[in-house]
């Protein structure tokens, strides 16, 4: 007889109110991959995210699978707390569960600690027998050799957006703030070309994104990779390092496999800041010249950008437009600084007794300042922060942007509109 689990993405009222307008969010990939490790012989498979979506309590299920990142841990726990009070088990797992297994296992019935794929399935052919273990760790490094595709028909209202794939894991580079090397085994790793390209060939619209943490960081893989995905005609997006798009041969093969924009973490405008969170990677003197050989290519530059560092004062927010404009940035993910759990800049604030508070809501890097800045009061902070996404998005400043940049004007006014939206 099967068993009927219904697998959340978690998304609190507060961020989904954040981010519902904007017209980018692709959904995340997580669930519908880990679905796809399930046999649908022994399970019954109900998926929800709760982006654009609400859980049905009222169901019956066997299981709940929830992935907790650490801005919706509390989210999480409550959801869990529903379920188990209606004799429902639940399972926990993803980055918030490998970080702080000693809470979160306070909330669930089972928790998968670090990468799944080998213990995900273990648990649930163990649920299913009977016999399931209360904890399970990811020992050794999984391989991302013949891993199944993921169930993207259990995506529900995500026509446009529903198409997300990865085709690395991790990053060789160790930002402070970043934390990746306490999630993810500490090695960069690779799927075979063929098997990350029948897995693109499944995303039956134009639009995907690569949901890698560096795409570029292997650019010999990257290059074959391009090569064999252009006869695809698709058209897709991806996270990178500045530095690796020196490469002109990369640009031009990510450009003819159909690349819209990059998503590139320049975090900073000063080499101080990036010199300060150990992202000496990026170089100030060189934005300039490469966002200009990116633009060349007509490949559009989604600049990551974080305000709080210990280097920033009030000054940083104009400043910071300012030169966004002259560089001809084509859009800004704009966050607030977040100490997440057990990276350096965490511990380090922590020590320092600087941490405002433990309550996992304020540490989404959108809504809520997390900790006492240095050169500015929080307040001033988060007015700051909202300043520049006002005027980044306003129509003076995408003008100017745009004399410069010169690049897929219309798809741009159409990120930029969405991002504009989600601020009023």
């Amino acid at each position: 007889m099967k068993k009927h689990i219904l697998m959340v993405t978690p998304e609190n009222r507060e961020i989904n109110q954040f981010r519902k307008k904007q017209f980018n969010n692709f959904t995340q990939i997580t669930m519908p991959y880990l679905a796809g490790f399930i046999d649908n012989t022994k399970y019954e498979i109900t998926l929800i995210d709760e982006y654009n979506q609400e859980i049905q309590y009222n169901r019956q299920f066997d299981l709940v699978a929830l992935t907790v990142n650490t801005p919706n841990a509390n989210h999480c726990y409550d959801i869990s707390r529903i379920f188990r009070e209606r004799g429902v088990r639940v399972v926990m797992g993803g980055p918030h569960a490998t970080l702080l297994p000693e809470e979160v296992r306070n909330y669930c019935d089972y928790i998968i600690i670090g990468e799944a794929e080998d213990i995900w399935p273990q648990f649930l052919e163990d649920f299913y027998n009977g016999n399931p273990q209360h904890e399970y760790i990811s020992k050794k490094v999984p391989t991302l050799e013949n891993i199944p595709i993921p169930l993207r028909n259990l995506i529900k209202k995500r026509y446009f957006t529903k198409g997300a794939v990865f085709a690395t894991r991790g990053c060789p580079y160790n930002c402070s703030y970043c934390n990746l090397k306490q999630i993810y085994h500490n090695c960069f790793r690779k799927r075979p070309i063929d098997e990350v390209t029948d897995d693109i060939k499944t995303i039956h619209n134009k639009y995907f994104v690569f949901w890698d943490d560096n795409l570029f960081a292997d650019k010999v893989y990257a290059k074959e990779l391009f090569s064999n995905i252009e006869k695809l005609n698709k058209k897709w997006a991806a996270q990178v390092t500045l530095k690796d798009c020196e490469d002109r041969e990369l640009l031009g093969l990510a450009k003819d496999a159909g690349c819209t924009y990059l998503f590139i973490g320049l975090e900073s405008f000063s080499n101080e800041t990036l010199n300060d969170v150990n992202k000496g990677i990026n170089k100030i003197e060189d934005y300039k010249k490469i966002i200009d050989l990116i633009h060349e290519y007509g490949i559009m530059v989604q600049a990551g950008i974080v305000f709080g560092f210990d280097t920033d004062d009030k000054s940083v927010f104009a400043k910071t437009l300012g030169i966004c404009e002259e560089l001809g940035i084509d859009g800004a993910t704009v966050s607030i600084l977040t100490p997440l759990p057990l990276t350096p800049i965490y511990n380090k604030m922590k020590s320092e007794g600087r941490l405002l508070t433990e309550d996992w809501s304020h540490y989404n890097g959108k809504t809520r300042v997390a900790f006492n800045p240095k050169k500015m009061s929080c307040e001033e902070l988060y007015d700051g922060y909202i300043w520049f996404r006002k005027n980044f998005y306003s129509v003076n400043s995408f003008v100017k942007r745009m004399k410069v940049s010169k690049t897929k004007i219309f798809i741009n006014f159409f990120i930029n509109l969405g991002y504009r939206l989600s601020i009023k």
